[in-house]
């Protein structure tokens, strides 16, 4: 064995105890007795849990042509520190948008030698691309990324209703899977515009309502094609009944929030800081709690999983000097976070780290076709983390590029201590290795 990690505490996928972990050739090659260890075993503190390493399967890094705004050895980096050892990229906010097979290789090689986690690719299904998604799905891409609206880069057109269609009945045909940003942006033409400094004028301007618009018009999609079909970021509590409905009738859909919907509130955000701008917008606080609600269900959880959403830019492309919601750049900074964010708000709510594993671990490596990752079991890749869960901690310095986040000097339960990939102990050296989708030769 070339490595073994036991703990007081390690969270398995039958429940949390106390075991060792045998390592062996970048594997887990058996789960034993916290006693039974050689000697050289690695032993956790006593205020430390080992879990398996995250998947954040909801990552845009932007490289190439936008690295100025993210990087892969940044964004890896990032993702080591915060315990996240598997990310997939996003396909759009790169340029090269990842939308034909010779951009999928472009981005590949602009990654090679860089990451410090292992990295997995979107691709995306844009208007003019039907001929690419089998080509694309043979290359390894994990799915297929779509917008229902404008995506803020003129590269990454949307679909429109025929076009969704069209993809989906492609996808089918190879068992593809799309995931959709679901906003209508007929609901959001007629709506008023975000101007100035207002949050309550923000969020006027992307109504809940163009969330369940968009969402019934994915369902209808999946139900006439049969596509495996995903939502990304859910906001809206109204729409978990629409998506409660279509499950119970069989569509094949599943459902992820981001951290930044569990933790903020409207109510909250103040005027003029545009770090928390993002799309779809941080709903009211009773949105939060009833999508908490939804993903702690013991019976019938509705949200399968919670993904970052990391979605950097330049402080500039934020407007901090006017702090206008109507100009600044909408996403929220968090890879490196994700797990302390989540973990602070399940832990005040009395859920434990077995359902955020679950969320943030096996959901997205299932989600994305890892099977080696996700979880810590005998033939799974040793991807551990060494978390204190009780730790308090403000933020502060993080990896990513820019430190512009609406988390900035919060509070927060729950430190990464060690991070290992495949066995290895990772620090911020690159490496990781690019990730195709398990039924890919490798």
């Amino acid at each position: 064995m070339s490595l073994v990690v036991r703990a007081r505490r390690v969270v398995l996928p039958d429940g949390e105890r106390a075991a060792a972990v045998h390592v062996a050739d970048g594997r887990i090659a058996a789960v034993t007795d916290f006693g039974d260890v050689p000697s050289g075993a690695v032993t956790l503190a006593d205020d430390e849990v080992l879990l398996p390493g995250l998947v954040d399967s909801h990552v845009h890094v932007n490289e190439p042509g936008r690295t100025d705004w993210e990087g892969f050895a940044s964004a890896t980096r990032a993702a080591i520190a915060g315990g996240v050892t598997t990310i997939v990229d996003m396909p759009l906010n790169s340029v090269p948008a990842t939308t034909t097979v010779e951009s999928l290789h472009v981005k590949r090689r602009a990654a090679e030698g860089q990451v410090s986690a292992d990295v997995a690719f979107w691709g995306g299904a844009v208007p003019g691309n039907l001929d690419q998604l089998r080509p694309l799905h043979e290359a390894g891409v994990v799915g297929f990324k779509c917008f229902l609206l404008d995506s803020g880069v003129p590269e990454f057109p949307p679909l429109d209703d025929a076009g969704l269609r069209a993809a989906m009945t492609e996808l089918t045909a190879f068992d593809g899977l799309l995931i959709a940003h679901a906003e209508d942006a007929e609901v959001i033409a007629a709506a008023p515009p975000p101007r100035g400094r207002s949050y309550a004028g923000f969020l006027a301007s992307r109504p809940e309502a163009a969330e369940e618009s968009a969402i019934e018009a994915l369902i209808a999609a999946a139900r006439h094609t049969g596509t495996r079909t995903h939502v990304v970021h859910l906001a809206d509590a109204d729409a978990l009944p629409i998506l409660r409905a279509a499950r119970a009738e069989g569509v094949r859909i599943t459902v992820e929030t981001c951290p930044h919907y569990l933790t903020f509130a409207a109510e909250d955000v103040p005027d003029g800081a545009t770090p928390f701008k993002c799309c779809p917008p941080i709903r009211e606080v009773w949105h939060r709690e009833a999508l908490w609600a939804a993903l702690a269900d013991d019976d019938r959880p509705l949200i399968d999983m919670v993904v970052s959403d990391h979605s950097p830019c330049t402080p500039e492309l934020k407007r901090l000097d006017a702090g206008d919601f109507g100009e600044a750049w909408g996403g929220i900074a968090s890879l490196q976070l994700a797990l302390p964010v989540v973990w602070s708000g399940a832990r005040a709510r009395g859920i434990g780290l077995d359902r955020v594993v679950r969320w943030m671990a096996e959901a997205p490596a299932r989600l994305a076709g890892l099977p080696a990752k996700g979880a810590i079991a005998v033939g799974r890749d040793a991807d551990l983390v060494a978390f204190a869960p009780e730790e308090r901690w403000r933020v502060g310095r993080l990896e990513h590029r820019h430190a512009v986040t609406p988390y900035a000097d919060r509070e927060l339960h729950g430190v990464v201590r060690r991070t290992w990939l495949r066995g290895q102990l990772a620090e911020g050296a690159p490496i990781g290795r690019l990730l195709s989708r398990a039924d890919v030769p490798q």
